[in-house]
């Protein structure tokens, strides 16, 4: 196991044991981690108690119709834009409901990336390699996060699911 590996499995860990204790459940939008987050998430023994689901909606389109961001939005700016990972984070709540007493109830936090992974810029909106949005969503509000990594593909998208688990491991805390 790399490194980075035993980095994101720790973080892992910490908040599988958390959002369990806490009781609450997660749900992850992904777009540049290609599943990646929700994979190193569901790795953890015990994470069907708090991981409700993953999108993987790589495709522009889909994060509109998979996850209700708008779409105006996402022509005027392309996938690679804050509002973009806000609305993720709050439609894969939604999108990954669990049966509740009396009606479907939402996930308790959403997880979104969204970004340029590399090693070309975004042909839609132009943006760098290594600009990574990821918006988190839960009852107290939603939020987005820029980040500017470096590296390569891989690099980059590991640093994103690493900065996403820390990015949810202290909205829980």
């Amino acid at each position: 196991m790399t490194e980075v590996e035993r980095s994101r499995t720790s973080l892992a860990e910490q908040l599988i044991a958390l959002a369990a204790d806490r009781g609450v459940r997660i749900a992850a939008a992904e777009s540049l981690t290609g599943g990646l987050l929700t994979d190193t998430l569901v790795s953890i023994p015990g994470a069907s108690r708090v991981v409700s689901g993953g999108v993987v909606a790589y495709d522009t389109y889909l994060k509109h119709s998979l996850l209700g961001v708008d779409f105006a939005l996402l022509r005027e700016h392309g996938p690679v834009h804050g509002e973009v990972a806000r609305q993720m984070a709050a439609g894969v709540r939604f999108a990954c409901s669990v049966p509740g007493q009396d009606d479907l109830e939402p996930a308790d936090i959403g997880i979104a990336t969204t970004g340029v992974a590399g090693p070309d810029a975004d042909p839609q909106s132009g943006q760098a390699a290594g600009t990574v949005w990821l918006g988190v969503s839960d009852s107290n509000g939603t939020e987005a996060v820029l980040l500017s990594l470096t590296g390569d593909r891989s690099a980059i998208r590991n640093q994103t699911v690493i900065a996403a688990l820390e990015l949810v491991l202290g909205r829980l805390k």
